[in-house]
């Protein structure tokens, strides 16, 4: 299974991750505005005032549900081009003007791959020089410092590995800029996000040391911080997901435990929505009896809420449920399945595949796990239904049998269908089977509802008016939620056809 995808959003180029084997479809420049696909690199703006990174794009397709912008202008009065004062000495100034020689000396370094990354290199040492004026004329501003950062941190990106640039060394300076834009407005996501990045990269060249480590605790730091600004932010989410599980490969065993814990105890300090997400994976397992990948989980399935078609973060959870399948073979831990996780890992590349049929990483890691689909079926499992057409039916009348999720439907599966040891004894083979069509689907959730019968509730709206099930119990409710939320996600974004493909062969 290809290594989990980090997003690259909020600077230059687009949403992309960082993985293992990737071919170059997966790594184009990433841009200075949330995005999720492609960006191209223009000089955009007039005058002789600062660019903002943003003004030197074009064609941004903003992520949906994000809204996270490159700095520009004012924020609430703090580093605007007329504040009044500075709060820079003699000394400062002599420290800035070395700082300067040192980061426009690696700006100007940088020679480019080829002749559009040395064109798209001389438009970045353009932008830093207006920067640089602008933090001239105003020490305090935030807006210059963050995307001077950006400036750096996209020559970092732009470095010839054959050239005797120092990527290194661009995102130890951008990272300098992003630490001065946040101690001037501590509320900027945008700076906090792309510093994690920044520093996330920088532990990326370490590989498993002790330096490493300590980037990867500072890049989380930096992401929870973004986090707590925008919890809304699917992109954060799953990085700082990915974050505490290269973490978590890193430290001793012993030190796992206090990451978890530690992350267990900030999650309340940040939203409902996270919260709430995070306890679903938590109360799904005995979770002291697994390892950290599991409790790292619930970063991703609450991006996955946030934005149902972000395939990065459904193909990151599905990689990190691989890899509990994994360790469950190897420890043989009571009371865990691993063909369980094995089939949820296969469901989440499933879909990420079905969004993005063109990512060979996609590709390569579902022709691993297709074969622990439930084919010809995305999902079986057991439900309690109610006859069909009467929802509010007594409780008696509500039969547990077998449901089949495919592309096109969830479906009830007749009892002469089932196998004679799980069919249950008392179903009636004459009703008209439950049946609803993933076209007519408007919205899916859990619900608690003392008119059901015991279980967990699943409600689903339908064009029709809404329809009732019940799950044995509340783990077995999230993974169907899940499912039928991104089958029609897959509908919804006309992929219903590449899902099809996946799971009839």
């Amino acid at each position: 299974m290809k290594e989990p995808a980090q997003v690259r959003t909020a600077r230059g180029g687009a949403a992309d991750g960082v993985e293992v084997g990737v071919e170059e479809e997966e790594e184009p420049p990433r841009s200075a505005t949330v995005k999720q696909e492609e960006a191209n690199a223009v000089l955009g703006a007039e005058g002789s005032r600062p660019f903002a990174m943003r003004e030197l794009k074009e064609d941004h397709e903003v992520a949906a549900g994000s809204g996270v912008k490159a700095a520009s202008g004012e924020r609430n009065g703090v580093g605007s081009a007329d504040a009044q004062g500075s709060s820079y000495s003699q000394e400062s100034m002599q420290q800035f003007s070395s700082h300067h020689d040192v980061a426009m000396d690696l700006i100007n370094s940088v020679t480019g791959v080829d002749e559009e990354g040395r064109s798209r290199q001389r438009i970045l040492s353009f932008a830093a020089k207006r920067y640089i004026s602008a933090i001239e004329r105003n020490h305090d501003d935030p807006d210059a410092y963050y995307n001077w950062a950006l400036v750096l941190q996209e020559s970092a990106d732009n470095v010839d590995p054959n050239s005797s640039s120092s990527k290194d060394a661009l995102l130890e300076e951008a990272c300098k800029k992003y630490a001065e834009a946040t101690r001037l407005c501590p509320t900027l996501y945008d700076a906090y996000y792309n510093w994690a990045i920044a520093i996330a990269d920088r532990a990326k060249m370490r590989g498993r040391t002790k330096e490493a480590e300590e980037l990867w605790k500072q890049a989380i730091l930096n992401y929870e911080k973004a986090v707590q600004l925008n919890w809304n932010s699917p992109q954060a989410l799953n990085n700082w997901g990915l974050g505490l599980q290269e973490l978590s490969a890193i430290v001793p065993a012993r030190e796992k435990q206090t990451i978890i814990k530690t992350a267990i105890s900030k999650v309340d300090a940040i939203s409902i929505t996270v919260r709430e997400s995070f306890l679903m994976i938590v109360s799904s397992i005995n979770y002291w009896a697994v390892d950290a990948p599991l409790l790292m989980s619930w970063q991703f399935r609450a991006a996955i809420q946030l934005q149902f078609d972000f395939h990065r973060a459904i193909y990151n959870l599905g990689t990190v449920l691989y890899g509990l399948a994994e360790d469950t073979m190897r420890s043989g831990k009571p009371g865990v399945s691993a063909s369980e996780f094995y089939s949820q890992s296969a469901i989440y590349v499933a879909a990420a595949h079905a969004l993005k049929p063109n990512y060979s990483v996609y590709r390569s890691a579902l022709r691993l796990v297709r074969s622990m689909l439930p084919l010809p079926y995305l999902k079986v499992g057991y439900l309690i239904a109610p006859p069909e057409n009467s929802a509010i039916a007594p409780h008696k009348e509500w039969e547990r049998s077998q449901f089949v999720l495919n592309h096109e439907e969830l479906q009830q599966v007749s009892a002469s269908d089932q196998p004679p040891s799980q069919s249950p004894g008392h179903v009636d083979s004459g009703r008209k089977l439950f049946r609803i069509v993933v076209a007519d689907i408007v919205s899916v959730s859990a619900c608690a509802d003392l008119t059901l019968p015991p279980g967990a509730g699943l409600r689903i709206d339908t064009i029709h008016g809404p329809r009732f099930l019940v799950a044995d119990n509340w783990e077995t409710i999230d993974s169907w939620l899940d499912a039928i939320r991104l089958v029609y996600t897959i509908f919804a974004r006309g992929r219903s056809d590449v899902l099809a493909g996946i799971i009839t062969g």
